[in-house]
């Protein structure tokens, strides 16, 4: 039998549950989740995405995301607007107020990623990203 730690899955596993308790420690505060960030994050990328859309590219589950919404909503974080083409649908949109926010969680989040990353050197969390990237980007896309 393998140990553990010779299993790269598993150690990707645990490292991920590392991060986002890390994370979670953090944004506790603010009283938002890690979840709740992603959804922040995605949004920041586009002018606006129907939540079935976050549902698919965030692999949450839909009536997840609609209580994500509506938190975010509460916050002033983001906001449903008719979607343009099918005024039955809601387009969820970030808020300049969600855009502060992650303004302000940036340097946080770089703290939690040296935190976790604090034994590899400069040049090893380059390579290390660069790889978890392309590996993403083939199984996440």
């Amino acid at each position: 039998m393998r140990a553990l730690h010779a299993d790269t899955g598993y150690l990707l596993y645990r490292l991920g549950l590392r991060s986002g308790q890390l994370f979670n420690t953090f944004l506790q505060e603010s009283g938002l989740r890690l979840r709740h960030y992603a959804v922040l994050r995605l949004l920041a990328t586009c002018e606006g995405a129907l939540q079935r859309e976050l549902s698919a590219r965030l692999g949450y589950d839909p009536s997840a995301i609609v209580g994500l919404v509506d938190d975010l909503e509460k916050l002033g974080f983001a906001e449903r607007r008719p979607a343009p083409e099918d005024r039955r649908s809601r387009i969820v949109a970030l808020t300049e107020e969600g855009r502060a926010f992650l303004r302000d969680t940036d340097h946080a989040g770089q703290r939690v990623t040296d935190e976790l990353l604090a034994p590899l050197a400069p040049a090893e969390r380059e390579t290390l990203h660069v790889l978890l990237l392309r590996v993403a980007e083939n199984r996440l896309a």
